[in-house]
């Protein structure tokens, strides 16, 4: 898919659809659907380097498992970005190649055993490793054996087959479909029994998080390339080395047209240093980019700590889950304090350093100002740009101008009189929607053909101009005493 940004001084050879935005002129064209946001996580279970979509917090424990132990932050990172308001999670495990699939053979009855039957987890992790397995003759049917598995105490699932095959025990494991643990083979005939077994357990299962390194990320993300997602955050990760990868790789696909926004934060430590205020404002300085996010402090959230890393998937999931029409700013957060109150002073420094930043007001925890990192705006950017509910709006008025334009236009209207006035109709048509959504204003809107420029015969240079709307944030007033 072809688009993003153009130059006149340099014209795109793909086809596809162009946009460059001006601080004057912004437009869209039928709203898509908003709300996923992409994470690299670390696990002990699931899919290992695949994009899985998950759409609530059973599905993420499901799919991943609860367990955030030894390094893991799948649980807390998902958990986070669903707090947040995201309707669509797409998470990638990252695994630093050594992971492994915990197993188990089991034998026949034989006087020399045979190994005939093996048990490996569907996933690899030290996950595998807490199943045990129970074989016995079934209380109800002599003539048929079961299979129980368990986590733990916990039985997970039994399963039933024919006594004396060693076939059907496979068939019975891998044909059930309410089987999400365990993956059998028949590794020999024997004697055609099972032995009974008690509590055998899995060996063998590693998560590969300890060598995880700043490469296996830098790969993920071209993976997420392949993706549609409005927000990615990194799994409280806040190396800088590899938030400055991720921020070029942010700037890059923007530039290629892909409206996402990137969200993170910093370390435990920093978060409540004594300099944390400089470290937060130096953080963003060094990104000044509207699409990136930097939140400047950690979370208490049911007694336990979390770092602005940490809470960057909470960021990441309540920009990408509000409509056009909402705002970051003073938006009510789930959680019971943060971890460092910053004084009023420090917190006029945040908005002014570019930093997200969440404070508590004496009655809740709530973002300060909905603002991005961006700090001296670039060439054909206003102040607007530093507002995140402006950056949402631009991201999602190009992405929906650029489906439609290759769905119903590129390659499919002549570029007669005829066909330009039809997309202008289209164009039009999208930006009463948002005046009446009260994204832009209803007065002087309007799109048409822009004379500046002289199309060959395969392009159309138009021009939109509209004024966006924002939210009031500041109230002055005066209060006259007589």
């Amino acid at each position: 898919m072809a688009g993003g940004n153009w130059s006149a001084t340099d014209l795109p050879v793909l086809p596809g659809f162009y946009m460059a935005f001006r601080s004057a002129a912004t437009a869209a064209i039928g709203q898509g659907a908003r709300g996923t946001v992409i994470l690299p996580v670390k696990a002990h279970w699931g899919p290992v380097r695949q994009i899985v979509e998950l759409a609530n917090e059973n599905e993420a424990i499901e799919t991943f498992s609860a367990d955030d132990s030894g390094g893991a932050t799948a649980y807390t990172t998902l958990k986070f970005a669903l707090l947040g308001g995201a309707s669509k999670l797409l998470a990638y495990r990252l695994t630093d190649g050594t992971d492994a699939k915990a197993s188990i053979t089991l034998t026949d009855n034989a006087t020399t055993p045979a190994e005939v039957l093996k048990l490996e987890a569907k996933y690899s992790g030290e996950r595998g490793n807490k199943f045990r397995v129970t074989v016995q003759t079934s209380a109800a049917d002599a003539g048929m054996k079961e299979l129980k598995l368990y986590e733990g105490t916990k039985l997970l699932r039994t399963f039933t087959f024919a006594d004396g095959s060693v076939q059907a025990a496979v068939e019975a494991i891998n044909g059930d479909a309410a089987n999400k643990w365990i993956v059998a083979t028949k590794t020999d005939d024997g004697n055609g029994t099972l032995a009974s077994v008690t509590g055998a357990v899995l060996t063998g299962g590693k998560s590969g998080i300890s060598g995880i390194a700043n490469s296996d990320y830098i790969s993920a993300f071209a993976e997420f390339e392949t993706q549609s997602f409005n927000t990615v955050a990194l799994d409280g990760v806040s190396d800088a080395a590899l938030l400055a990868s991720a921020a070029a790789w942010i700037a890059r696909i923007r530039e290629e047209g892909a409206g996402a926004v990137l969200v993170v934060g910093g370390s435990a430590a920093d978060d409540k240093a004594a300099d944390a205020v400089s470290k937060a404002i130096a953080r963003s300085a060094g990104f000044n980019s509207e699409g990136v996010v930097n939140v400047g402090t950690g979370v208490k959230l049911a007694g336990v700590e979390y770092s602005s890393a940490q809470t960057a998937a909470y960021v990441a999931g309540l920009i990408a889950g509000q409509s056009l029409n909402q705002s970051t700013t003073y938006a009510s957060a789930p959680f019971e304090d943060v971890t460092r109150r910053w004084t009023r002073s420090e917190q006029e420094q945040a908005v002014r350093g570019g930093v997200f930043l969440h404070i508590h007001d004496g009655r809740q925890v709530k973002a300060l100002r909905g603002i991005n990192t961006l700090v001296t705006p670039g060439e054909n950017q206003s102040n607007a740009w530093k507002k995140i509910r402006t950056i949402r709006v631009i991201d999602t008025i190009n992405s929906d101008l650029q489906r439609t334009a290759e769905d119903h236009y590129i390659g499919k209207v002549n570029n007669t009189e005829e066909g330009r006035l039809a997309l202008i109709g289209a164009c039009k048509q999208y930006l009463q929607t948002l005046a009446q959504a009260g994204v832009i204003e209803a007065e002087g809107y309007d799109v048409y053909v822009d004379p500046a420029f002289t199309p060959e015969p395969d392009q159309v240079f138009l021009k939109w101009e509209a004024k966006l709307t924002d939210v009031v944030e500041q109230i002055f007033g005066t209060f006259v005493v007589q």
